[in-house]
């Protein structure tokens, strides 16, 4: 069973690290969420949550994706965030997936992994970064890095994730309970 690693940040966007999780989490992947410390961790729109374990315990062990929710100060947090840029570098030097969604596209361009590469993010998030080929879609792939646009975004993105780890058939069983 493929290993998903969510890292929270104070101020990360709700709805898409609880979009993302729980769709993960109905596909029957194992996904731990990370706190950038040892405390509960509140969304840019006020949600609580209590991560499943530290960033420090989760870096200890292996994953087969990295997933970075957006929102500020968030994505700022995640960037400011020594080992988050580290682990970036690390996941995508070992060929694994990596994703990214509204502003937190910047956290991987600011690790060095967007240059040349085709990504999307929120409106303006990607702009201080020419090297990045930034995309209007509202998912974009290239190689193992996937990014998304922001919040509307959330449900497209986590099935693009499912797709990629589980393959066609599982996301469209997920999807279907969605009733979309």
């Amino acid at each position: 069973m493929s290993r998903i690693l969510v890292p929270l940040a104070a101020g990360f966007e709700d709805l898409e690290a609880i979009t993302v999780t729980d769709l993960l989490r109905r596909a029957g992947l194992s996904v731990v969420t990370a706190g950038l410390d040892g405390q509960i961790q509140r969304g840019s729109r006020g949600a609580m949550v209590l991560p499943d374990t530290t960033l420090e315990a989760a870096l200890t062990h292996d994953f087969d994706m990295l997933v970075l929710p957006g929102g500020q100060p968030g994505t700022n947090n995640l960037k400011a965030d020594a080992r988050i840029l580290e682990l970036v570098k690390n996941m995508v030097g070992q060929g694994r997936y990596v994703a990214a969604i509204c502003a937190a596209p910047s956290v991987l361009a600011a690790a060095g992994v967007l240059d040349g590469k085709r990504a999307t993010s929120f409106p303006g998030a990607l702009d201080a970064y020419p090297q990045v080929q930034q995309q209007r879609a509202a998912v974009v792939e290239d190689g193992k890095l996937i990014t998304s646009r922001g919040p509307g975004t959330a449900m497209d993105f986590a099935l693009t994730l499912i797709e990629r780890l589980c393959g066609r058939a599982k996301r469209d069983e997920v999807e279907a309970g969605l009733q979309r």
